[in-house]
């Protein structure tokens, strides 16, 4: 059996799409107008992504407004933003080239999701010729939307925990019954909830335990069989080729994250200074039985924010590093992050977003042949 190996979920919007996302928010053209477009990057990703040979693929969420917001609104710009939500919600993350991305704010209740990943997913299986995978977002982000202080009147803080962790249940559920082989869940504010920033107020609130009691809430709802499937992706961000919390230390949070009982994980790694320390940690605290399940270790082998390209050798030498201190039987391989986890990404240190989708299609083949070569090096095929 092969190192087994599977992207994140998004890739850059081609330059035409971000321009049509722009003209629909500005009323410019209709929302049928705007699919053309989505379809034809959905069909572009797919076919390209497959043509790299990866085993399991994604439509590059090019439909999707956020890996966050996409339940919730059409565009980041928040058109067609869902009911009992106003956006003026709290900053999700501060990146260290300064800009900033925002969450919706819960006005009342009940909480629904407008939008559920399987909906992509539907339109993106008639597109595949290979097996999918769905990335869905975590309730712990979505608990941001409640205010951090206080309690909106009418529907208690419980109340909307409970509508929370029903619907993104419910947004994996359809996932597989739709079809997805895996469905990871986006996990970047766990990193980031390590970071205390004075001007982001709820890093500093010591929500880590919170989220992965809360994570945990939806996972534990799947059978061990089915959270062999379900993953946790996590990262210090990755948007416009920045990052929100790459200095903070791994080992304030992966002893925590692995409490979860998923069956397998997404770690970025590739852009690590010291990645056998963090492999070490890997070896440490995943588990061989989460309640019924091994935890796999897909450890990040290819850098989306830095536009040189790895090479098959590369991948191959972090992977056989990696196999000295996590088990091989779960080791995995992947990329850092989404490609462009944000509809709207320019890719500055790309040059353009066209540039970035072609550069990221060949680091998706240089990850898969580097896979390969280390399982053939490691004797597992």
């Amino acid at each position: 059996m092969s190192i087994p190996t599977e992207n994140v979920g998004s890739l850059p919007r081609p330059m035409k799409l971000q321009a049509a996302i722009a003209d629909y928010d500005a009323g410019k053209i209709t929302k049928a107008d705007l699919k053309i477009e989505q379809d034809a990057a959905c069909k572009d990703s797919i076919e390209r992504m497959e043509a790299t040979g990866s085993p399991i693929n994604s439509d590059g969420e090019q439909r999707a407004s956020s890996f966050a917001t996409y339940p919730l609104a059409d565009t980041l710009a928040g058109t067609g933003l869902a009911d009992n939500l106003a956006g003026d919600g709290q900053y999700f993350a501060i990146f260290t080239d300064g800009h900033h991305r925002q969450l919706p704010r819960l006005t009342g209740g009940p909480f629904k999701y407008k939008t559920y990943a399987a909906d992509y997913l539907k339109e993106a299986m008639q597109m595949a010729h290979k097996p999918l995978k769905q990335a869905v977002i975590a309730p712990s982000m979505l608990y941001l939307l409640y205010p951090l202080d206080g309690e909106i009147e009418g529907y208690t803080r419980e109340q909307f925990t409970e509508d929370l962790v029903n619907e993104c249940e419910k947004d994996i559920r359809k996932c597989f019954e739709t079809g997805a082989q895996r469905v990871s869940i986006d996990f970047t504010e766990g990193r980031l909830a390590c970071r205390n920033d004075p001007n982001n107020p709820w890093t500093g609130r010591g929500m880590l335990e919170e989220f992965i009691n809360l994570n945990n809430r939806v996972i534990d709802r799947f059978t061990a069989e089915e959270r062999k499937n379900i993953g946790i992706h996590t990262c210090p961000g990755g948007d416009c080729d920045s990052t929100h919390s790459a200095d903070v230390d791994y080992a304030e949070m992966l002893p925590s994250m692995f409490k979860m009982n998923a069956g397998y994980f997404l770690i970025q790694l590739a852009s690590e200074p010291d990645k056998e320390r963090i492999y070490k940690l890997l070896g440490e605290h995943s588990r061989a039985d989460a309640n019924g399940v091994p935890q796999v270790c897909f450890v990040g082998v290819i850098n989306p924010l830095n536009p040189t390209v790895e090479t098959p050798e590369q991948v191959r030498d972090d992977l056989l590093l990696a196999s000295k201190y996590i088990p091989v039987e779960r080791l995995g391989s992947t990329d850092d992050c989404g490609f462009s986890p944000f509809s709207i990404d320019v890719k500055p240190k790309h040059g353009s977003p066209d540039f970035a989708r072609d550069v990221a299609f060949q680091k998706i083949e240089s990850r898969v042949k580097g896979t390969q070569m280390a399982s053939e090096e490691l004797g597992l095929n």
